[in-house]
Order: C-alpha cells, then structure tokens, then sequence
C-alpha cells in the first residue's frame, strides 16, 4: 500500500484556481512566496 503523497503546489492551485482567480489579494500571498522559494533555492539555502 503506497503512503499518501501531500498535494504539489500545483495541484493545490488547480484545485482552488476558480477562488484565487477571485481573490487577488490571495494570489499575490502565493506569488510572493514562490518568488522566495526561488531566492532561496538559488542561494542554495532551500531544504
């Protein structure tokens, strides 16, 4: 029996895309936080 994998970003947003297309204030909390996701990956401190 294979573990329950969490959800990838991704899909999260699929899921969701119809209430983050109505919230923009939403959308721009998860374009804020992928942008620092990158930083961090680029300066290799990303776990």
């Amino acid at each position: 029996m294979r573990k329950m994998q969490r959800k990838s970003f991704a899909e999260l947003v699929k899921e969701n895309k119809r209430e983050l297309l109505d919230n923009p204030d939403a959308m721009k909390a998860i374009e804020e936080r992928l942008e620092e996701r990158l930083e961090m990956k680029r300066f290799g401190q990303a776990k």
